[in-house]
């Protein structure tokens, strides 16, 4: 890489450090601030870093690894994820209108505190 690869490279890192310190000292450092970001964002935004959350590792390796060996491009199977997205964006407009956090606290506040428990419990030892 040359020197200005190097210092494109430590500018970004040297923003994204300056936006993090930021952040942490303007925080009031509450439940709010952490869930949903403080419900500050609107549905659009939190419904698609949902989708966003859905990348992971068995994106990044497993599916190229998959391809690689089958010789098939397993990307367009991710295509179905627009599922997720719409999802996120139909449920968390609700969510916000009912205060809720946590699909457990959501589960307590419709049925009973004995469902988030089990719900809780099963996703621990999931």
């Amino acid at each position: 890489m040359q020197l200005l690869d190097w210092l494109v490279v430590l500018g970004y890192f040297g923003i994204l450090f300056g936006l993090a310190w930021w952040v942490i000292k303007s925080g009031k450092d509450t439940t709010d601030d952490y869930f949903l970001a403080g419900r500050n964002l609107g549905w659009l935004v939190v419904g698609a870093s949902i989708f966003a959350s859905n990348i992971g590792s068995e994106h990044l390796v497993g599916l190229a690894g998959s391809g690689a060996t089958s010789g098939v491009a397993l990307a367009h199977y991710e295509l179905h994820a627009w599922c997720l997205l719409v999802l996120g964006w139909v449920l968390a407009p609700f969510y916000m209108r009912s205060m809720v956090y946590t699909m457990p606290e959501f589960l307590e506040r419709r049925f009973s505190p004995a469902s988030r428990w089990v719900l809780s419990l099963i996703s621990l030892v999931a």
